[in-house]
């Protein structure tokens, strides 16, 4: 069967140009800094977002757990949304790799203020653990793709230097937000101590993701990749992937949300549907009518049409449309979803 996969931006695969770039990539030992092409998509990234420096990492998960690592000591205490990435779905490593512990927020769609922050930051108290961190999502997952603008971010930069604390961005799907705001990067990278971004969800890239920050930060970030396990050898093979992921694969995002939104538009009226999050970006999260049929009959009736999807709770599905959704897909999609019942 050909299947259409709307489980994650994560099930996208590197295309022939994409492979011809790989093959061709110069090599070296990235523990010894001595990759040309890990190098270059270091400098590039960090550039693009007005960084110092870059550390190609094989995934989010590491990059977002070596910059808590590095900004806190044990026993103190981050700041995140409830919905947060480093919270939900990072296997308890806030915790377990840094000895500090999260105090989730309630944000506004899954985006923190700065007065939702500074009410939360814990007093100098023996008593008390230290507050030291602030971390952002952009987009937020769990909250159908939702962004911050850069007035937003500014914001809460000028309260965390107030307050000295750092402030680092979960930045997954970055590109995504940009796509839609239009910001810059590089006045984006400005409001930041550190920052991840991934080139494996909407960019296309087989693996791999980037931290960013400064020169002492990313010093400080190599070593804890070592201790981690993250030290790669040949590893401009991937990272010849992600050069040609944010020189290619950028520009085209929007095509993604216009077709979240085709999805969402398809699913309204549907009597099995009970609410659906706005989609703002490339996530569509709705709830099913349990009435009519619940989120484990949804998923096998979509499997046996070729349809993959996420349940995202007992009731709850999410579809992520990628580079590997096409507008034929997306028919074809809409079509299946009308005559579900």
């Amino acid at each position: 069967m050909d299947w259409i996969d709307l489980r994650s931006d994560t099930v996208t695969r590197p295309g022939q140009p994409m492979r011809e770039a790989m093959m061709a990539a110069p090599l070296g030992d990235d523990v010894f800094g001595e990759d040309p092409t890990v190098n270059e998509l270091e400098t590039f990234a960090a550039a693009l977002f007005s960084k110092e420096a870059a550390l190609f990492c094989p995934s989010g998960t590491m990059t977002n757990q070596i910059a808590i690592k590095v900004h806190t000591q044990p026993g103190d205490e981050l700041l995140c949304d409830v919905n947060s990435h480093i919270y939900n779905y990072e296997g308890g490593g806030i915790s377990f790799n840094s000895g500090v512990q999260a105090k989730v927020l309630q944000g506004h769609e899954g985006r923190l203020s700065p007065e939702l922050i500074e009410n939360n930051i814990n007093g100098r108290f023996d008593w008390l653990t230290r507050t030291s961190l602030v971390s952002l999502e952009n987009t937020v997952n769990r909250a159908g793709g939702s962004y911050y603008t850069l007035p937003q971010i500014q914001a809460i930069q000028t309260l965390c230097k107030e307050k000295h604390l750092a402030l680092h961005l979960d930045g997954a799907r970055i590109f995504n937000a940009l796509a839609v705001t239009g910001d810059a990067a590089s006045d984006i990278g400005k409001c930041f101590d550190s920052i991840s971004i991934c080139l494996s969800k909407g960019l296309g890239a087989p693996v791999g993701s980037l931290l960013l920050g400064d020169k002492r930060f990313i010093q400080s970030a190599r070593r804890v990749r070592k201790v981690f396990g993250g030290g790669m050898r040949q590893a401009g093979v991937l990272a010849a992937a992600g050069l040609y992921a944010l020189n290619n694969n950028v520009k085209r995002l929007n095509e993604d949300h216009n077709r979240a939104k085709a999805l969402a538009e398809a699913l309204s009226s549907k009597p099995y549907v009970e609410s659906i999050l706005p989609v703002y970006t490339n996530i569509v999260i709705f709830i099913l009518n349990k009435k009519v049929m619940n989120g484990e009959q949804f998923e096998a009736k979509l499997r046996e049409q070729g349809i993959r999807v996420s349940a995202f709770g007992k009731d709850t599905i999410r579809m992520v449309t990628h580079l590997d959704f096409t507008e034929e897909m997306l028919n074809r999609s809409i079509k299946v979803l009308a005559a579900i019942l």
